[in-house]
């Protein structure tokens, strides 16, 4: 399920960057910016700004512990002066809680500032880290983020340009990265080469951004532009859009995840349709998984419309069986299991008139630990519902993610041990079915993608110590 009601799952971050060529003021648009993208982290947030038109070493940031709306308020923003900015949204993984990794990262040194957000993990972080410790750097963190943004100052000092040392930084990195640089006078992007986080570019008449997801885009007013291709590095400056490749490789891995739960639903993704996506997944449940009932419903938000499609395949009306306090954060962001259980139905409640006395199909995303749906299905049950048939629009997790997704460890995966009809009654459903691995293309067409956290087939390579593994 989506355990976003308490998933086990977490995303690794939300970038955004503006850049208004006229001079005024980006905080706000990046304050929105973020608030848009608080579903890929609420731990902790942060921006930082640079007057362009100023003294090229001056910077104001803000960054803290908390949700968007918790950390700024108006005098915030008002003091955060600047045309070109970085904005970031993060979630952690264990042992990378605190208000020490936020982000972003703001660097001085010798070649004026640096301000970088980055959303992924890298796979090579214990290499690099363990050559700039060797040079002199001294690391105030345990994220492979602050590790990126040092390794971008070290290679300024050997480079004409920021973009070019962006360049030369990328080359070296292995792993999931999407990057948002600020210099003095510059946006910059990069995203690796397989391209497994998103980042795309927009426009509002002389402004420019950069996003982690479309929608973003969308909540300012600004006009998609398009996706930064794999491999990719664009400079924003003097007005003008300057790409570049630090990388040919024809191979790409899109996380397939955020397809199926982490992207919001009304985002595109490399031109496919999240929601298209969703509904396209719920369909296929529908055809290889039909069983009689009364009423489909989906666990929000993900699960939605997933939901939809398998109503629309299957001819079962569709229904809205759960109130969803828009109010609470993301459950499955609680770095606490005991948090992630006891928040479940603060967030979530069931609609009793709905589905008492009903046969209820339930989509949802995921399940990971198995936790959270075993409590959903029981609140549909003590609602009144006479039968709850479970229906997943993802495959069984069955190995962890090195690329950004908090995936657990594998002993506590619940369908690393257990077959499926153990797992149908650990979570006492009255039947089950998963999307196969084999139906996963179909929901992204035409484009390649990884699904290692199904199958185990880590197309960016896994890292040499896995347990001091920290990203963003």
């Amino acid at each position: 399920m989506r355990e976003e009601v308490m998933t086990g799952l977490g995303e690794e971050c939300g970038v955004f960057g503006a850049y208004d060529i006229d001079g005024e003021d980006v905080a706000s648009y990046i304050y929105y910016g973020l608030f848009a993208l608080q579903h890929r982290g609420q731990e902790s947030c942060g921006i930082s700004v640079t007057n362009t038109f100023g003294e090229k070493d001056d910077v104001r940031f803000h960054k803290d512990l908390g949700l968007v709306n918790e950390v700024f308020n108006k005098d915030i923003i008002n003091s955060l002066s600047g045309n070109l900015g970085v904005g970031h949204v993060r979630y952690s993984t264990a042992g990378g809680w605190g208000r020490e990794n936020s982000q972003p990262f703001v660097i001085h040194y010798i070649k004026g500032i640096l301000s970088m957000a980055h959303n992924g993990n890298l796979t090579n972080t214990s290499e690099l880290k363990n050559e700039l410790a060797t040079t002199g750097a001294i690391f105030q963190t345990k994220t492979d983020s602050e590790v990126i943004a040092y390794l971008i100052a070290r290679e300024r000092l050997h480079t004409l340009s920021i973009e070019d040392a962006v360049k030369s930084a990328a080359k070296k990195l292995k792993g999931a990265f999407s990057l948002v640089v600020g210099s003095p006078s510059k946006l910059i992007g990069a995203r690796d080469p397989l391209g497994f986080r998103p980042l795309c570019i927009g426009r509002k008449d002389n402004t420019f951004f950069l996003s982690s997801e479309s929608a973003a885009l969308d909540t300012i007013g600004a006009e998609f532009i398009r996706d930064v291709e794999p491999g990719e590095i664009v400079t924003i400056a003097d007005g003008e859009i300057i790409s570049d490749r630090f990388s040919e490789r024809i191979e790409t891995a899109r996380c397939i995840f955020e397809y199926i739960y982490f992207a919001r639903t009304d985002s595109f993704i490399d031109g496919v349709s999240v929601y298209k996506s969703r509904v396209e997944a719920g369909g296929i449940l529908a055809k290889k998984f039909p069983v009689e009932a009364d009423l489909v419903v989906g666990v929000p938000e993900s699960g939605l419309a997933s939901a939809v499609g398998y109503s629309q395949e299957s001819g079962i009306p569709y229904g809205m069986a759960f109130y969803k306090n828009s109010y609470v954060g993301r459950t499955f962001i609680k770095p606490k299991q005991n948090e992630r259980t006891s928040g479940v139905q603060v967030k979530l409640n069931v609609i009793r008139d709905v589905v008492k006395g009903k046969r209820v199909i339930m989509v949802d995303d995921s399940i990971v630990r198995g936790t959270t749906i075993r409590n959903i299905v029981k609140m549909l049950k003590d609602a009144g519902a006479l039968e709850v048939h479970v229906r997943v629009s993802s495959p069984p997790f069955k190995f962890p993610c090195y690329y950004g997704t908090d995936v657990p460890s594998r002993e506590n995966l619940v369908a690393v041990n257990n077959s499926l009809e153990e797992i149908r009654e650990s979570i006492n459903a009255d039947s089950l079915g998963f999307l196969e691995i084999d139906d996963l293309p179909k929901l992204c067409p035409g484009l390649s993608f990884c699904d290692a956290c199904f199958t185990g087939n880590h197309k960016g390579g896994i890292p040499k110590e896995t347990e001091d593994f920290t990203c963003c």
